[in-house]
Parts: structure tokens; C-alpha cells; sequence
């Protein structure tokens, strides 16, 4: 009996004991499964793999909780977090339309797109602000390099002239505002204004393009009217000269009369002048292109969401098949080295002068919710041989620098004479 009762004791002990060690067994899973979930949280491959998706969303989820997304790849939940901790926790407070210009200023700035910008909807309206033709101006073709404006062409006899304003002059500031990088859309709209208006300009003459300093000067301007002629054209021993200020949406017209004219003058070849050329339309480079050219691609374009595109030429009658050369400077821009290097590419000219600037890019305007705009590079130009614009220009066939002599043309008068040299008799 004695034997009987100890045994029950033992046996006793015995499931008491394994019930403690299984559930010392199971505290220490769920210790080493907590553990094996905060250390693999972050391994977004793994959680997959053994698929505890879920665990993915739960540790990426900002606490912020005013957008979804990762913190570790979106900077709109990292903002989020940000002001969703403030408007918990924070005893400040900030007034959101300033915020939000100082944010976005501070985004664009940290990108390497020189032309992106964000516009409160003030300088907005500004920017899209239609000029009517009764508007003066002070004299000044403006350009556009990096997103800044710069005098491309300045008018003989004209307010600027007279005030010493020369090519290459970048504008720092209108009537005193410096509070912007001035693009060349703002400029113009801001210099269209009656005529005998006045307007304080001030400018930065650099020692190159791209030279961050420079002298600045300013100039009080009395705004008029000033009509310089787009086109000019001339006829040289039998060579016609077609200079061609900027891409408008008349030019393909103006050309295709002045080759007309100028072969009924008897020219045998061409000259076709782009020098200080900003560019322009698109569309009329490639029509222009389609004057000399009969078949072909006259430019790929490249974005985002098209991948590369192409542009060809519109139609298989030309205006003239004769011998022609192109001629071009640092100031040459855009659209119009979308021309020239079309006409290069496809062995129908001869490329003279210097190389071109390198503004092969499109920016966009895009109106956003919230007021304002953002303006951004959505497109680049490459040559019909897929040869990058952006940056990088057009290096002429044959250099031919500016000799710098006070009323002499060297760069056009061999042009001229190149032009001459083409023509098979």
C-alpha cells in the first residue's frame, strides 16, 4: 500500500513537471518570435518569401497617418510623419502657404533640373500672363540658359542699347525684386508694359555662360516699341542669306518665300543663319527642316512616359535641293539645334561657326491643386542619329570662331564663302 501511494506521487510530480516545462517551452517561442519579428521587420524580401506581407505595410506605415507610403523611399510620407508628430505633439504652429513655398523651393533646389520651379499662384499668373501687341519692351531678345534669362540679342537704337546692355547679360532683378531666379517667360511678361513706362533692370555680366559672378549694373529703361525683323535676307554672288532671329509660329512661311525669292535673284546655294537663334516652336523646325530635306527623322524625343519618340519630316517636296550651310554660335538654341542638327545628320548641310549651346530640353507648366504651378524638364531632344543635344550642342563641321573686329562678319563671310565653293557648275 505504502509502495502503491508513493507511486501515485511520483507520477504526480512527474506531469507536473512537464506541464512547467511546456510552458517555459512556449514563453521562450513567443520570446524568440517576437524577437525574429522585430529583427525581420525590415527584411522586406524575407517577410515575403515565408509570407508575412502584412508585417510589411504594419512597419513602413508612418505615424504621421496622413498618406501611405514608405518612409524609407517617399519623401511625402517622411513629411507626412513630420507633420503629422507636429500636429499631435508640437505646441508651434506654421502658416502652410509660406511652408509649402519654402519646402518645395528647398525641393527643387536639391535636384539637378536647373529649370525646375515652383510658382505660388501669384507668380503664377504672372507667368502665364497673354501680352497684347501694344505692349512695349526695352529692345532685348531674351534667351534662357539654366533657367535663367539672358540677353541673346540687343536691339540697335534701342532703351537697352543706349544703356550699354550687351549680349550675354543675365537679368538679376526687375524694379528691384531679386527675390526669384528670373526665367525668360517671367522677364518678358514682366518688361511687357505701355510704351514710355519705365523699369529698373538690373543685370550680371559674367566672365562666361556658366560663371557664377560677374559684374552687376543696373539701368533705368524706358519701355517702346521695337520691330526688329525675324528674317533678314541678302543675296551674295549668287549665294542668297537667310538669317532667321527665332522660331514663331510665321517662320516656315518667311523661309520658304525668301528661298523662292532669292533663287528668282539667281542664288545657286544657301546660307542659312542661326546664330543667336533661342529657338522656339517645335513644330516649325521641323517644317523648316522639311523645306531642304525629303525624307528622314528630323529629332528623337525622349520622356518619361513615351520612351523615345521621333519627329520626321512632314513632306517629300522641297523648297530648293541647292547646296546649303548652316551657320551657328554659343547662342544657338533648342529648337533651333534641333534644325541644324537634323540638316547635319542627314548630309544635307554643312555646319559653320562655333558649337551651340546645348539646350536640348522641354520644361513644363503644370497647374497644381493646391494653387500655383510647377515648371519642370518632361522631354529631351536628341539628333536623328540618337546623339544627346542636353548639355552637349552641336559642334559644327567646320569651326570658324568670331574675330571679334569691331563691324566685320567673319564667321558669315565664310559661311558665304563655303556656300560659293559647294555649287557644281
Amino acid at each position: 500500500m505504502a509502495k502503491h501511494g508513493e507511486t501515485n506521487k511520483l507520477k504526480a510530480a512527474g506531469a507536473r513537471n512537464a506541464r512547467i516545462i511546456r510552458i517555459l517551452t512556449a514563453c521562450i517561442c513567443v520570446c524568440l518570435a517576437f524577437a525574429a519579428g522585430f529583427l525581420l521587420r525590415g527584411d522586406r524580401g524575407l517577410l515575403e518569401r515565408i509570407g508575412f506581407e502584412s508585417l510589411i505595410v504594419a512597419g513602413e506605415q508612418n505615424p504621421g497617418a496622413t498618406v501611405h507610403g514608405s518612409t524609407y523611399s517617399s519623401i511625402s510620407a517622411r513629411v507626412a510623419e513630420v507633420e503629422g508628430i507636429l500636429a499631435n505633439d508640437s505646441m508651434d504652429s506654421y502658416d502652410l502657404d509660406n511652408t509649402t513655398a519654402q519646402l518645395l523651393n528647398a525641393f527643387a533646389e536639391s535636384t539637378e533640373d536647373p529649370y525646375l520651379r515652383y510658382y505660388d499662384e501669384t507668380r503664377y499668373q504672372a507667368f502665364m500672363k497673354e501680352n497684347s501687341t501694344k505692349y512695349g519692351g526695352i529692345g532685348v531678345l531674351f534667351s534662357e540658359y539654366n533657367g535663367l534669362a539672358y540677353a541673346v540679342d540687343v536691339f540697335e537704337g534701342s532703351t537697352a542699347d543706349a544703356n550699354g546692355v550687351k549680349q550675354g547679360d543675365f537679368v538679376v532683378a526687375i524694379d528691384g525684386d531679386r527675390s526669384q531666379d528670373w526665367s525668360m517667360t517671367e522677364v518678358v511678361n514682366a518688361l511687357a508694359r505701355d510704351e514710355g513706362d519705365s523699369v529698373i533692370v538690373t543685370w550680371r555680366r559674367p566672365a562666361s555662360m556658366d560663371a557664377e559672378g560677374g559684374e552687376e549694373f543696373s539701368t533705368t529703361l524706358t519701355t517702346g516699341i521695337y520691330k526688329e525683323q525675324n528674317l533678314i535676307t541678302e543675296i551674295h554672288d549668287q549665294v542668297g542669306y537667310i538669317s532667321l532671329k527665332q522660331f514663331t509660329q510665321e517662320s516656315t512661311g518667311l523661309v520658304e518665300q525668301a528661298v523662292s525669292d532669292l533663287e528668282e535673284g539667281g542664288a545657286l546655294s544657301f546660307v542659312l543663319d542661326l546664330r543667336g537663334n533661342p529657338g522656339g516652336y517645335l513644330t516649325q523646325a521641323v517644317e523648316i527642316a522639311s523645306l531642304f530635306m525629303k525624307s528622314g527623322v528630323v529629332v528623337e524625343i525622349e520622356t518619361v512616359r513615351d520612351g523615345t519618340s521621333t519627329k520626321s519630316v512632314t513632306s517629300s517636296v522641297t523648297a530648293t535641293d541647292k547646296p546649303l550651310v548652316v551657320l551657328v554660335d554659343g547662342n544657338t538654341s533648342a529648337a533651333a539645334e534641333v534644325l541644324a542638327a537634323a540638316l547635319q545628320d542627314s548630309q544635307r548641310a554643312t555646319v559653320v561657326g562655333t558649337n551651340t549651346m546645348g539646350k536640348g530640353s522641354v520644361q513644363r507648366v503644370q497647374k497644381l491643386s493646391f494653387g500655383g504651378a510647377l515648371r519642370y524638364t518632361a522631354a529631351y531632344y536628341r539628333t536623328p542619329q540618337g546623339h544627346d543635344i542636353n548639355n552637349v550642342g552641336i559642334a559644327p563641321d567646320i569651326t570658324v570662331n568670331d574675330d571679334g573686329e569691331e563691324g566685320a562678319d567673319s564667321q558669315k563671310d565664310f559661311a558665304i564663302e563655303t556656300a560659293q565653293s559647294l555649287v557644281v557648275l
